[in-house]
């Protein structure tokens, strides 16, 4: 499926929520008269903020939109919406790297530097002992 980053857009909907997606045209897209729109394989924009050595920066994660369906085309209100516009080219680039993958399952990454190993009776009543020498009381201290 080919779309031209002309048809990619960010929608605004009055939750405050930004949603990335392409915006069917024509017969793909429901009639103008209707009280709904189609949203074609939409993804939230989620802002999440990242400390760095020059201070505050906003990392943006591009994530599926409508998680638990198969759906690529999902269909909105319209008076949801607050806006439309146009994405820019390196969110229109981020958009197709990732909704190009859309219904892929993300492949879990495992990790063999470590190993899960079970303790012996013994090992785990020395550890129960160590615990147990914390007072506590000490931790319900309040400290103003």
């Amino acid at each position: 499926m080919h779309h031209t980053t002309e048809n990619i857009k960010i929608v605004k909907l009055i939750n405050g929520e930004d949603v990335v997606c392409i915006l069917p045209i024509g017969d793909k897209q429901l009639p103008t008269t209707s009280k709904l729109m189609r949203l074609e394989r939409p993804l939230l924009i989620k802002y999440v903020p990242q400390m760095t050595m020059a201070g505050f920066k906003d990392y943006i994660a591009l994530i599926k939109w409508c998680s638990y369906t198969p759906d690529q085309i999902i269909t909105i209100p319209k008076d949801k919406i607050m806006t439309i516009t146009s994405a820019t080219v390196e969110m229109a680039s981020s958009y197709m790297n990732i909704a190009n993958t859309y219904n892929q399952k993300p492949v879990p990454i495992k990790n063999s530097k470590y190993t899960t190993q079970e303790l012996s009776a013994e090992q785990n009543e020395k550890l129960n002992e160590i615990f147990d020498e914390y007072d506590d009381e000490d931790w319900d201290k309040t400290i103003h």
